[in-house]
């Protein structure tokens, strides 16, 4: 409230950081930023927002800074009923903040009867800092980390994660945060997957060493399995320990989804995105996960139906449009999959595009799509030419492109466990494993053909 906009992302992250506190506590159903965020600014009813997000209450507050010095006032109300459960005005030192989240979701948890114990408090105030200016820096972070659109975005969240630690050496959250926001970039702004091998693992690791119980830091170790090393078996084990530290957590639960059904975890990784979109219904991030989940489940009408809501949510999401594509063109239904990956740029549009052209017979097309997408993404998308190429049912170029994809550690094949365009009606590739740095879980192995030198080698079959 101090009028200043440029304030606005430290009460905005401050009530972020409180969401994550609330959402420790085993006995409350928390609805995640995204969604609670949608109503901010906006004169709508209590009774209307609890609907939309599905809770028996609102905790809604105002925040005032002058320097270091804050207060933060606060009430809970029955959203039910419209009166005051309880309220009350905190008056702090910066420095405090990280006490005064476990103070404030301690009084909630009181209002609503419900038991706080000692280790939930313990763990509310894992892995943060004392130092003011860190924790500052770590707001404007996770603001620009939520909200980016761009890779120009996500730098400015790397760099801020990075001031944060330069303040404090031992902040295990800005570690976790910037080792998320560095394979991010990896994923999806370098061109050159060789270059991603490392991103973001000393930063994991350096998190755990400093908070092992952080869910946070085990997702992000997670991401650098899959994207650095292609070991799935122990990006797997990283995943369940995230979301068993924090089951309550949207991000963590929509992320596990999207991973562990490519690992062949379907039901689980459903279940989990499904709890997601419960806890975060407003937020596109959440139904775009959910979306890919059950694209690689091969439920596609489904995988439409969520797409298409997260698109109503945000559309603004161009990789959405070609993932929604391609779920129409494993439907069958190749002009609603063109309109959908026409209608905005991205590379997974091409992607798409490159496909369903040739479905379409304009062959010429689609080899124009794809040197638009070699264009951009050079051999940081080695894995999809050798998609597209089955698709086309050239074997040589896709079994050359798919042995490069191996050879870059790209980390597409981390879903060709369930990619349907590799092992579609049309044709499939028989084993995956040509290489032994690639690792699964035991019972994800694949079946391989051995050549006359017993070496593991690519096979491709016409079904």
């Amino acid at each position: 409230m101090s009028g200043d906009k440029e304030q606005e992302y430290f009460s905005d992250g401050l009530t972020e950081e409180l969401l994550n506190s609330l959402a420790e506590i085993p006995d409350l159903q928390v609805a995640a930023r995204t969604s609670a965020f949608s109503f901010k600014d906006k004169n709508v009813k209590i009774g209307t927002i609890a609907r939309e997000l599905n809770v028996g209450a609102i905790l809604e507050g105002s925040v005032r800074r002058s320097g270091n010095t804050v207060r933060v006032t606060t009430q809970l109300i029955n959203a039910v009923t419209g009166f005051h459960l309880w309220s009350h005005t905190y008056d702090r030192d910066l420095g405090d903040v990280l006490k005064l989240e476990t103070e404030i979701a301690g009084a909630v948890a009181s209002a609503l009867k419900v038991s706080l114990l000692g280790e939930v408090a313990t763990k509310i105030e894992l892995g943060g800092t004392h130092n003011p200016a860190a924790f500052d820096a770590y707001l404007r972070a996770a603001k620009a980390f939520n909200g980016y659109h761009d890779a120009k975005e996500l730098q400015t969240a790397i760099a801020a994660y990075t001031e944060a630690i330069g303040l404090d050496a031992d902040y295990a959250l800005a570690f976790a945060g910037r080792s998320l926001a560095l394979n991010r970039y990896a994923g999806e702004y370098e061109t050159q997957a060789g270059v991603r091998k490392e991103w973001g693992q000393t930063d994991a690791r350096r998190a755990l060493s400093l908070a092992p119980d952080l869910a946070e830091g085990h997702l992000a170790l997670a991401n650098f399995f899959v994207l650095g090393s292609l070991d799935m078996a122990r990006a797997l084990a990283e995943y369940e320990r995230a979301i068993a530290l924090a089951p309550g957590n949207a991000n963590v639960l929509s992320e596990y989804a999207r991973s562990v059904v490519s690992l062949g975890r379907v039901d689980a990784g459903i279940a989990a995105g499904r709890r997601a979109v419960v806890l975060d219904p407003l937020n596109a991030v959440t139904h775009r996960r959910l979306g890919q989940s059950l694209y690689y489940a091969h439920r596609y009408q489904e995988a439409v139906a969520v797409l298409s809501d997260g698109l109503a949510l945000d559309p603004e999401q161009p990789d959405v449009f070609g993932s929604r594509g391609l779920a129409y063109y494993l439907l069958g239904d190749l002009e609603k999959a063109r309109s959908s990956c026409q209608s905005k740029p991205h590379w997974v549009a091409q992607w798409c595009l490159a496909v369903v052209y040739d479905k379409l017979g304009r062959h010429a097309d689609a080899e124009a799509e794809l040197k638009k997408l070699q264009a951009t993404q050079g051999d940081g998308s080695a894995y999809q030419y050798a998609t597209i190429y089955a698709q086309w049912d050239d074997r040589p170029k896709a079994l050359q492109w798919l042995d490069r994809a191996m050879r870059l550690h790209d980390s597409g094949l981390g879903d060709l466990k369930s990619d349907p365009l590799p092992h579609s009606d049309e044709c499939q590739f028989v084993s995956y494993r040509p290489f032994r740095d690639v690792r699964y879980p035991r019972n994800q192995s694949f079946r391989r053909a051995r050549s006359a030198s017993q070496k593991t080698r690519l096979t491709y079959e016409r079904r």
